[in-house]
C-alpha cells in the first residue's frame, strides 16, 4: 500500500483490490474487509486477534449489526464509550486512528 501523502486515501484506494494489502493488523483487516461488504470477514479478522484496537472493531462490527448489547460488551474490552456517531463516521475514525499509530502500514 503506497501511504505517502494521505493514510486514510491510500487505505481508501486498497478497497478496489481483491485482498487487503499485506502487513495489516487484524484490525484494519476487519475495517478493509468490513468496507468491501464481507461483515463475515471483518468479524473473523477481528476474532483472531486480542488487542485493544481489535475490540474496538468488533464492537463497531457489532454494532452496525444491530447486535447493541455485544456491542457495549466489545466497547468496555476497549477501554471505550459507546459510540454514538454515524457509523460512517466510527469507521472512519477507527481507520484512521489505527492508521496513524501503526508504524508497520504506515511504512508500507
Amino acid at each position: 500500500m503506497n501511504i505517502t501523502a494521505s493514510p486514510i486515501h491510500a487505505f481508501r484506494s486498497s478497497l478496489k483490490n481483491a485482498e487487503p494489502p499485506p502487513g495489516l493488523g487484524c484490525a484494519l483487516k476487519g475495517l478493509w474487509h468490513d468496507a468491501n461488504g464481507d461483515w463475515d470477514a471483518a468479524h473473523r479478522a477481528v476474532q483472531s486477534g486480542n488487542s485493544e484496537d481489535d475490540a474496538w472493531v468488533h464492537a463497531y462490527l457489532h454494532r452496525k449489526e444491530g447486535d447493541i448489547e455485544n456491542a457495549k460488551h466489545w466497547y468496555r474490552r476497549c477501554n471505550r464509550p459507546p459510540a454514538t456517531e454515524s457509523l460512517e463516521n466510527e469507521w472512519t475514525a477507527i481507520t484512521m486512528a489505527l492508521l496513524e499509530k501503526d508504524p508497520d502500514v504506515r511504512s508500507t
